[in-house]
């Protein structure tokens, strides 16, 4: 089990929450998703999985404490695609072209499968990310699964047929 906290007004352990935001999308997404989120807590066991069920896409932040501006890496899953996203992903070191984005901040990389965590490409950035964290990510503790929020109104997680 990752997490214990609970939610206010809510009974359900977090991993079980983040089982049933999960639930609505493609099983290929949850697929991504999964495969993913675990390879990530091996390579960050100490991480904080920050939790938020937005109205565009279903979003884990993983990072060294409980405040969302420490968070180093997101997964977010849409209907049609997972991304991983590099909170401070303009500073890295890119060598290979891997991030997309323009932003002051973040870059991304879109998931086709969970085992592009685990390139070596990937793997560097990840490395070069957990370098720069402030406060660091610790290695020994446990992180905890928090959900931060659930928003009322959601678009739907499942993508729409194509004409």
């Amino acid at each position: 089990m990752i997490g214990t906290e609970r939610t206010r007004g809510s009974a359900a352990r977090p991993s079980a929450q983040v089982s049933r935001f999960m639930a609505r999308y493609d099983a290929d997404i949850i697929g991504v998703a999964i495969d993913a989120r675990a390879r990530l807590r091996r390579r960050m066991p100490g991480a904080h999985e920050l939790v938020y069920d937005n109205y565009n896409a279903l979003v884990i932040g993983f990072g060294p404490t409980e405040r969302a501006s420490d968070a180093v890496l997101s997964l977010a899953l849409y209907p049609r695609w997972v991304t991983l996203f590099f909170l401070f992903g303009a500073t890295l070191p890119d060598p290979l072209g891997l991030l997309k984005g323009s932003g002051k901040q973040v870059r991304s990389i879109r998931l086709e499968t969970a085992s592009i965590v685990d390139t070596p490409g990937v793997r560097a950035l990840i490395d070069a990310a957990l370098a720069e964290a402030d406060p660091p990510m610790p290695l020994r503790s446990r992180g905890r699964v928090i959900i931060k929020s659930v928003s009322a109104k959601q678009r739907t997680r499942r993508p729409k047929a194509r004409r």
